[in-house]
């Protein structure tokens, strides 16, 4: 992969992930319990089963991309659990937004907690939790399964913000500063009809 491929490939990949993501937890949310699903593909019933079937790998995989994209960006979550920058150097095949120039060719630094946290209407206080929702989430209980995690709602309604807020920095700090726009949105859902 090089950056031209970083920039038209994994990046649009891992937004399209969050907003898979984003849109599972609202549907999660509305249907509190798993719903009878089918999926259509080319106009044919390809998949049955119920909706956690989709809900819940689209919620595993857009908060692992989630945590790619913060840690693109320079960010991590410190041993005491605060938004910080990467401690660590990056491996020699890693990509950051540091390697990618803007569009008068200086290379873009990496995003600050301060930056990070100052694109929700809600508050710092609760954009920091939010993103650092992330890292416990993909730590505690993706990585691999401990007693300390509980996915609750709360949990939940702060994944759902830092799912708003990392394409806003995507964008602002990677697409703008290149003189790009950001990926378009690719879900389109519709309301179910009800008979």
């Amino acid at each position: 992969m090089n950056k031209a491929d970083v920039l038209s490939r994994f990046i649009p990949n891992s937004l399209h992930a969050i907003e898979m993501l984003s849109l599972a937890i609202h549907l999660k949310q509305k249907w509190g319990q798993p719903q009878p699903m089918k999926i259509f593909i080319a106009g044919e019933l390809t998949i049955e089963g119920n909706s956690h079937a989709i809900t819940n790998p689209a919620v595993e995989a857009g908060i692992i991309h989630c945590r790619a994209l913060l840690e693109f960006l320079g960010l991590g979550m410190s041993k005491d659990g605060a938004l910080q920058n990467l401690a660590r150097p990056r491996k020699s095949d890693d990509f950051g937004i540091e390697h990618f120039l803007n569009a008068i060719g200086r290379p873009l630094p990496r995003v600050s907690p301060a930056q990070a946290v100052s694109h929700h209407s809600g508050g710092t206080a609760e954009a920091e939790r939010a993103l650092l929702s992330v890292f416990r989430v993909a730590n505690k209980g993706l990585a691999h399964l401990t007693s300390s995690f509980s996915m609750n709602p709360e949990e939940t309604r702060l994944l759902k913000i830092a799912s708003h807020v990392i394409p806003i920095l995507i964008d602002n700090y990677l697409y703008k500063p290149h003189g790009l726009d950001a990926p378009l949105a690719q879900i389109n859902s519709r309301p179910r009809e009800t008979n």
